[in-house]
């Protein structure tokens, strides 16, 4: 029986929604929370410019003294409106919250230095721990199916009317904006923005994916019957084994296919090339892994 047949699909994810609804809403809040107390302990008071129109405002207070909460609200709106007619009503309903909160959080939290009296001279720690703090909270809004509003508009944007990627998209955004940061405040502090962009990226996909403890192997050997009793008799480990077909030659082929503890990730694959040197396979991280024995 066919399951999308049986279940009507909107019903299902008003299902989904509801039920994760507190949830949802809570991880955002809290990552929105961390990306502000990270953006003004960290990122603006050491001028640093990792993208977005948090870095924007960054650059509107050097020379105009603007505070960065009221310069992060008005572009919010300017794109919020924006998208409501390039991308419609649906996708910019995701980043209105984003757009709201974000900014009243920075604005809620800017005088937080005279509670977290972090010393911010040294800019190499800023930028390593405004990195870790900015990327796990917006691991968190992101996690959560939200956005913090901002460039992530301009990128959907230019996505869709440039025939682009995202990852493209936030490239040439977020890229012109970094280093733009070297003509206002110089080389070094740009470079620093290039190093804390980066953490908040890895950080951020750390949060979200989570850190792999299992891999995923993905085998097609001639010798099928010796790697598939290898894995289930001496590293007690479950096997799927599916019928595949070449692509080129399109000759039938049998993929053998084992997900286990990173742990034993050295002894399968020693194990494979010594059982058949000639063995093709791919191993590749398990974030998730439900069920099974």
């Amino acid at each position: 029986m066919n399951f999308y047949k049986t279940i009507n699909k909107q019903k299902l994810l008003s299902k989904v929604n509801k039920k994760t609804f507190f949830k949802r809403y809570l991880s955002f809040c809290l990552g929105a929370l961390l990306i502000a107390i990270s953006y003004n302990v960290f990122i603006s008071p050491n001028e640093l410019v990792p993208g977005g129109i948090g870095g924007i405002a960054i650059i509107f207070n050097h020379f105009f003294k603007i505070p960065n909460s009221l310069t992060i609200l008005i572009f919010g709106l300017i794109l919020l409106i924006l998208s409501h007619f390039l991308l419609g009503q649906e996708k910019t309903k995701a980043s209105i919250l984003g757009s709201l909160l974000f900014p009243l959080f920075v604005q809620l939290t800017k005088n937080i230095n005279v509670f977290l009296d972090f010393n911010t001279n040294d800019i190499l720690l800023a930028t390593v721990f405004g990195g870790v703090v900015y990327g796990f909270g917006a691991g968190l809004v992101f996690k959560a199916g939200f956005t913090t509003g901002g460039t992530d508009i301009i990128n959907q944007i230019i996505s869709k009317y440039f025939k682009t990627s995202i990852g493209t998209s936030m490239l040439i955004s977020d890229g012109l904006i970094v280093f733009s940061s070297a003509f206002f405040f110089g080389p070094i502090k740009c470079m620093y923005s290039i190093i804390a962009l980066y953490i908040i990226s890895l950080m951020s996909d750390k949060v979200i994916l989570g850190i792999s403890d299992s891999k995923a192997f993905y085998i097609i050997t001639d010798h099928e019957a010796e790697i598939k009793e290898y894995i289930l008799k001496y590293l007690n480990h479950g096997v799927t084994v599916f019928n595949a077909k070449g692509g080129y030659l399109k000759e039938k082929q049998t993929v053998l296919m084992c997900v286990l503890p990173t742990k034993d990730y050295y002894r399968l694959k020693e194990g494979i090339h010594e059982i058949d040197d000639d063995a093709f396979f791919v191993v590749t991280d398990a974030y998730e892994v439900f069920g099974g024995e």
